[in-house]
């Protein structure tokens, strides 16, 4: 027995210490076990205000072209100064948009405050002619002259009076009374009533506003007054706003220091399916018969509205109509004189059409269509007057922008990705075509992002071409050949000096086949002998993408690798900016959109033992918010922790048009089983929900909904309300979602103790 015991004993105490030494390396390849203010200085060190032109300098230039296309300005950054520079045209001379001294020195005397040379805080920069500058400073505006640097008061602006429209001619003058809408001739005065039927909620020449809010009970919306004068001054185009059979929602603002009991605010929204809702109706005037007519089409929601533009054949307009589920869109050509309404196009989808677009080239009768129906987003032209079609472009790439028409050259300019085989799909560069599909050129081949503005005169381009690793070179570009005329500014990051961009990954989706794109951020302070917890960002869209292209994001993720976390972002199916079949992965399966974030994460896992995928959080806002919300109840065990703020958990209780783009109409059973509340007994992890209890675009009624599912099933979560904020939380309200959130990864992911009282900057006490 004592031989056995010694066995025992000795058995046991080989044990301990392999559990002694399996623990001790299991501390030393975890994340770090506590944090320290030294973490959160350095995350506030990387907050945008506290190093975008402070330790991070021209990560992208904004141009300003001088409207007689003589020349640009923009503001050049470096660590010791601020420098407002021109270059003119056709000399391409760079120099000081003003002398800094001399502006300082009569700004400072004017406003009697310091303003130094170095760091003017000019707030708009008008050019009005060579010689002259209209600037705003501290809330007052001048005239500077450029050649005696003298202030003056600038001309008072006639300000237009919101309520009156002038003709074209001046002839006469469109305004709206007693919900009906009436002409005053500018020489007799004249009066004309075009209208007879309005009334309220059935109001001529309005419109219908997002954010149209109505304070306390039976209040009234803002009133609103739109119209468009066709160019020869004899026809009338604006909407019957009708509001009779719209429904409302709610909000209640608690926040008013002055008032101890809420605030009532309401606003017209259709929910998907709704048919309660604002409608919008077409309606044009004669002026001379003042006869109102209206195109034999079905009436629309406000959500589809019939978009009207002019053509150059005097009476005639374009009108173009989506119907409710986005599955068709039809473009008219409509007689003003004659009623006739003539079909010019139509597409049909099974999914949805999204990021249609139409230009219309007046004067060489042309309309120019952006459309996927190809299986890829290309061009198209349309012949108005022989109503053939041609396909501009082709190919397996996308086209985002067409970025300006020439139709005194036949061309036109346009922004494009993946037709550069090779690159990263989602790299944006520049491209010119003939309106006859011919001399396609490719005009920034640098093997980046291309961020442009072309000039109005169509003959320079100014470009910031990066990616988020690779930081922004800005060039002034020749539009015709894309050459570059002249380098404008290179951005500096030389004092990050333990800062490393984030690495650009990929990884295999869902299908097996398809490449998607992704970006991780590290601590600055990155050991690969530790491991990390995986904090992901999320917004699955799909109407856009989240992948960095360019160096102007590659900051915005690195606070929170300063607490200790490995920071991922990735588009899977389903994102926008790639092929037709990648963006209808989505189509009615918005919340089966996280699985190739999923294996996405996972296959980095494999790739790098400093990734710790037992430990994985996600956030999100609005869209992004319902993706950390269904991370947590969609996937409870990957997913460990989530922060979901402002999110249309439930997209039934959403604005109608966005679900309906992309769950369909009508509203099927997709949209509850999708939804994150009717999954709430799905909760295993941690979570916490917050929204802005005035938000008017994705109201909070989905999260206070979500929270009493939660409850029903017993689900431990948190619950944040920001009473007075909106969609977008400003000022110490997201100083304070932002520290929240913060620590709520640092103290449930990580699992240490997490630290309130920081400093967001040097100057706070």
């Amino acid at each position: 027995m004592m031989i056995q015991g010694s066995y025992y004993k000795s058995k046991m105490k080989s044990l301990i210490l392999v559990l002694i030494f399996s623990m001790a390396h299991s501390v030393t390849l975890s994340s770090q076990d506590q944090i320290t203010i030294n973490d959160y200085n350095r995350a506030v060190g990387f907050m945008q205000e506290n190093v975008i032109n402070k330790k991070a300098f021209n990560l992208e230039i904004q141009p300003n072209w001088f409207p007689d296309s003589s020349g640009v300005w923009f503001i050049h950054h470096s660590p010791d100064d601020k420098k407002y520079l021109k270059i003119t045209f056709p000399d391409l001379q760079q120099s000081d948009l003003f002398d800094h001294k001399k502006l300082s020195k009569v700004l400072s005397d004017s406003l009697g405050v310091e303003m130094k040379a170095n760091d003017l805080t000019i707030t708009r920069i008008a050019y009005k002619n060579p010689k002259e500058l209209i600037i705003s400073a501290r809330n007052k505006s001048y005239v500077l002259n450029t050649y005696t640097y003298s202030l003056s008061t600038p001309e008072k602006e006639t300000v237009r009076n919101e309520n009156e429209i002038p003709s074209p001619k001046n002839e006469w003058i469109a305004y709206k009374k007693d919900y009906n809408l009436f002409i005053k001739s500018t020489k007799t005065d004249e009066i004309k009533q075009l209208s007879t039927k309005g009334k309220k909620n059935y109001e001529y020449a309005s419109w219908y506003g997002w954010d149209d809010i109505m304070y306390g009970e039976n209040a009234e919306r803002p009133d609103r007054f739109g119209l468009n004068w066709s160019e020869d001054s004899k026809w009338i185009s604006t909407n019957i706003c009708d509001l009779r059979s719209a429904q409302k929602m709610y909000l209640l603002d608690h926040s008013i220091d002055s008032l101890y009991r809420p605030q009532l605010l309401s606003y017209y929204r259709g929910s998907p399916g709704d048919t309660a809702m604002v409608y919008m109706e077409p309606v044009f005037f004669n002026i001379e018969t003042r006869q109102e007519i209206k195109p034999n089409l079905p009436r629309s929601t406000h959500i589809n509205s019939i978009r009207v533009a002019w053509s150059k054949k005097p009476g005639k307009v374009f009108l173009e109509r989506t119907s409710r589920g986005y599955q068709n869109i039809d473009i008219y050509l409509f007689d003003l004189e004659t009623k006739k309404l003539d079909n010019l196009y139509k597409e049909t989808s099974e999914t949805n059409i999204d990021n249609f677009r139409a230009e219309y080239a007046k004067e060489s009768n042309l309309i120019f269509l952006l459309s996927e129906k190809s299986g890829w987003r290309q061009l198209y032209s349309l012949d108005v007057q022989t109503r053939k079609e041609k396909a501009i472009t082709r190919g397996d790439f996308y086209i985002h922008n067409i970025k300006r028409i020439d139709e005194e050259n036949q061309k036109i300019y346009f922004t494009a990705s993946g037709k550069e085989k090779g690159r990263n799909p989602y790299y944006q560069h520049l491209y010119s075509i003939s309106f006859n599909g011919e001399h396609l050129k490719l005009l920034t081949p640098e093997d980046r992002n291309h961020r442009v503005s072309i000039s109005p005169a169509g003959k320079y381009i100014f470009d910031n071409y990066s990616t988020v690793n690779i930081p922004t070179k800005t060039v002034l570009r020749e539009a015709s050949s894309g050459e570059i005329l002249k380098e404008i500014a290179q951005a500096d990051v030389s004092l990050l000096e333990d800062w490393t961009p984030p690495e650009i990954f990929t990884a295999t989706a869902r299908d097996e086949k398809t490449t998607i794109y992704g970006a991780l951020w590290k601590p600055t302070n990155f050991d690969s002998n530790k491991t990390y917890p995986v904090i992901e960002l999320s917004y699955t869209g799909p109407h856009t993408q989240i992948f960095p292209k360019d160096f102007s994001g590659a900051l915005g993720l690195q606070p929170y690798a300063e607490l200790g976390f490995v920071v991922v972002v990735v588009d899977g199916l389903g994102s926008s900016g790639r092929s037709k079949e990648f963006h209808n992965y989505s189509y009615k399966n918005l919340g089966g959109n996280l699985e190739d974030h999923v294996k996405a994460i996972k296959q980095l896992g494999n790739k790098y033992n400093w990734i710790d995928t037992d430990k994985v959080g996600i956030f999100g806002h609005s869209a992004g918010g319902y993706d950390a919300g269904h991370a947590v109840l969609a996937y409870p065990d990957f997913y460990k922790v989530a922060v979901a703020s402002s999110a249309d958990h439930d997209h039934r209780m959403e604005k109608a048009w966005w679900p309906e783009m992309y769950m369909g109409w009508p509203v099927d059973s997709a949209y509850h089983l999708q939804s994150n509340i009717t999954m709430a007994g799905n909760l295993k992890g941690k979570l916490l929900i917050t929204h802005g209890g005035i938000d008017e675009n994705v109201n909070p009624s989905a999260t206070f909904k979500l929270a009493e599912a939660l409850i029903k099933a017993d689900k431990q979560f948190d619950m944040l309300i920001l009473p007075s904020q909106r969609h977008g939380y400003r000022g110490q309200h997201q100083k304070y979602f932002t520290k929240l959130r913060w620590n709520y990864f640092v103290e449930h992911l990580r699992g240490v103790e997490p630290i309130w009282n920081f400093k967001w900057n040097n100057s706070d006490e």
